[in-house]
């Protein structure tokens, strides 16, 4: 008698060898999470993420294919290639420093020169800002002489395109301050990046 396999295997083989070499599809077996082994010409898709053997028209195994990733094999996958992008980044850095530095002084050197850079920058931008926000402060002090904010009865009217200007002058001053900050943070990370590549210099030169 027989076995189940078997009774599987033998249809698809006479199939594909009375069709000929021209018309010979791929086989296919897979075993599926029960541990029962199919054959087929085609992957069903409900076992489209097991892995399968290409046979011949024998029935020999000549190849093996990969099923569809899974979600888990995908994020492994990816935790995987990040893990890898770090080691080799930090291969990269390594190469960098020891190609670049010849000793720690070079480093601090060129640390102190992108710091000054950097406070010059941030000076300017708070001479700006300080000259922004006094044009704002007399621009309101200006406005109070004016309804609606003066509410005394005989208050003139506001002259046109005076809010306008104190509401330009506003965003004008958020916009600095913005700029200002984003300075001051660029100055704490390249502190923080010169004080990292201090430390695996004197790693790497073993001092």
């Amino acid at each position: 008698m027989k076995t189940p396999v078997l009774r599987t295997l033998v249809p698809l083989l006479l199939l594909a060898l009375a069709a000929g070499p021209a018309a010979a599809q791929k086989l296919y077996r897979w075993v599926d999470e029960n541990g029962q082994v199919h054959y087929g010409d085609r992957i069903p898709p409900q076992y489209a993420d097991q892995d399968r053997d290409v046979l011949n028209q024998r029935g020999v195994a000549v190849g093996r294919e990969e099923g569809a990733e899974t979600p888990e094999e995908a994020r492994a996958r990816m935790e995987q290639e990040k893990a890898a992008k770090a080691i080799e980044e930090r291969a990269q850095r390594d190469r960098m420093l020891l190609q670049t530095y010849q000793n720690v002084d070079e480093i601090e050197m060129l640390r102190e020169r992108r710091i000054d850079l950097i406070d010059s920058q941030m000076i300017i931008q708070e001479q700006s800002l300080k000259t922004l926000r006094q044009r704002h402060a007399d621009q309101v002090a200006r406005a109070q002489r004016f309804a609606p904010r003066n509410t005394a009865a005989d208050a003139p009217p506001m002259p046109e395109g005076l809010a306008e200007d104190i509401a330009r002058s506003e965003s004008d001053i958020q916009t600095q301050e913005r700029n200002l900050q984003k300075k001051r943070d660029e100055r704490a990370a390249l502190n923080a990046q010169f004080d990292t590549d201090v430390r695996r210099f004197k790693e790497l030169r073993g001092l």
